[in-house]
């Protein structure tokens, strides 16, 4: 199988995204060698070329890795970067995670593998993991993968990981964000770059996908958990997204997309602000660390909670969540002489003027 399909408006779609996503390759630059040892250069733009030779020895390009699943997602992404790849100075692998879920997975992973160096993916890591049951089962499944893509990356010395989450997949975290009324961060949704992991297709519809597959003459895998009413994300997508579609109008996971970007973007500079207040204001002793109630209570309601939780976060190491958190700003707006508030592994106190977080016990 070559990539040499007909450029369609999906397939195209896609390439486009992938290839604005990709990490961006500093070309080679000359440098002084012996006269005996010869210098052999390449494009800074090349075209198929993965390797560099330096005076005979060889230098492998930066390696991304797909996150396959065989779905017409994860499909899709793994055409469109085995094509633009190359073309970016990078070599694309793929990485398939088989959780062992269901009756003949290892077949299923075969075949995504199977495909992915059809598709001129190299290397093709295939990841068995076993799935325990902390929070649930989708969250515990999403463990065990992330834990195995870190592990493939690392092995490989990857730069980037590529998922295919989609704009239907966006809209979905956010709808399940609003259901469980989880703040602020979960209405977020998911980033387009997280450390490692890359979501170039964010962007585009699942529908855009699906076609892409079809047009490039590639046969995805349906995953039965897609249509599993047992799975809360599946009634999202199954049920509630159409109806809203159908009750409110065409254009309701869109919405909901730049719904997160927008959030994503006030977050990040109240975050950038609260970083710069609280190191002016923590008071570090080796108890603990402290912050002054007057600077918390003149700062509006978002920044002091992120104030908060910064603090707790930088000296602790502990997350505290939106109950938590609210709990000890009352130590600030609505003081009446209660005594410590206890958190995960601290105290929190009122003194005088300060807050004060010490280690438990």
């Amino acid at each position: 199988m070559t990539n040499r399909h007909r450029l369609t408006p999906a397939i195209a779609d896609v390439r486009r995204a992938v290839r604005v996503a990709l990490p961006v390759v500093e070309p080679l630059r000359r440098v002084e060698l012996p006269q005996r040892v010869e210098l052999v250069e390449t494009p800074a733009q090349p075209v198929s070329t993965s390797s560099t030779r330096l005076g005979g020895s060889t230098r492998l390009a930066p390696l991304v890795l797909v996150a396959l699943s065989g779905g017409p997602d994860s499909l899709a992404l793994a055409a469109a970067t085995a094509f633009e790849a190359p073309r970016a100075g990078l070599r694309a692998g793929a990485v398939i995670v088989d959780h062992g879920l269901q009756d003949g997975s290892a077949e299923v992973a075969a075949r995504a593998a199977e495909q992915a160096r059809a598709l001129g993916l190299e290397p093709v890591l295939v990841e068995r993991v076993d799935v325990g049951r902390d929070g649930g089962p989708e969250a515990a499944a999403r463990t065990a993968r992330y834990g195995a893509l870190a592990a493939a990356a690392a092995s490989t010395a990857a730069v980037a990981v590529l998922l295919g989450h989609t704009l239907d997949d966006q809209a979905e975290t956010v709808l399940l964000g609003l259901a469980r009324g989880s703040g602020p961060g979960s209405l977020q949704g998911m980033d387009s770059v997280t450390g490692l992991y890359r979501r170039p297709l964010l962007g585009l519809r699942r529908s855009t996908t699906v076609q892409a597959c079809a047009d490039a003459h590639l046969d995805p895998w349906t995953d039965p958990h897609n249509s599993d009413a047992a799975f809360t994300r599946v009634r999202v997508r199954s049920s509630v997204l159409p109806v809203l579609e159908a009750e409110l109008g065409p254009g309701v996971a869109e919405a909901l997309a730049r719904t997160a970007e927008a959030l994503r973007e006030d977050a990040e500079a109240l975050d950038h602000f609260a970083e710069e207040i609280v190191e002016e204001l923590a008071d570090i002793a080796e108890a603990g660390i402290s912050l002054p109630v007057s600077a918390l209570a003149s700062n509006p309601a978002a920044l002091r909670q992120r104030l908060i939780r910064l603090a707790v976060q930088g000296e602790f190491h502990v997350s505290l969540s939106r109950a938590h958190t609210l709990e000890v700003a009352r130590l600030v707006t609505d003081w009446s002489g209660q005594g410590p508030i206890d958190l995960p592994g601290l105290t929190a106190t009122r003194e005088g003027g300060l807050i004060v977080f010490k280690a438990a016990g």
